[in-house]
């Protein structure tokens, strides 16, 4: 089992910047790759960016190009997504999740999930 607790969602105005943290413990984190992903009110979960256990491989969605990093620190088992110029259209439930080895960008991949931080934008 891997357990993620995900942290630092809050309201912030649009512009601006948030850094979202997820600590996980269990099994070998090294192993995993990990994943954020997002859910709106009345919208079906969405992918956001994920990266290789290695982060040797990245991937983000088009809508976040640009403005989101994901990266890890192994020795820390924690995954982390900086999230600039935040836009209206970012306000969502955010959440880690964990799958061993291949990186992947379809929720159904992930067998591990945090229970969501949220992150609301205001104009």
């Amino acid at each position: 089992q891997v357990q993620l607790v995900e942290s630092g969602g809050g309201l912030v105005q649009a512009g601006a910047s948030l850094r979202l943290s997820c600590p996980a413990s269990g099994r070998t984190f090294s192993r995993f790759a990990m994943a954020w992903f997002r859910q709106a009110p009345g919208k079906d979960r969405e992918f956001v960016a994920a990266i290789s256990p290695s982060s040797s491989i990245t991937r983000y969605a088009n809508s976040v190009k640009g403005r989101f990093t994901i990266a890890r620190d192994n020795a820390k088992n924690t995954v982390y997504l900086q999230m600039n110029s935040l836009q209206v259209e970012d306000t969502a439930v955010y959440y880690c999740a964990a799958r061993e080895n291949f990186i992947g960008m379809i929720a159904t991949l992930y067998n591990y999930w945090g229970q969501g931080t949220q992150v609301t934008v205001s104009s």
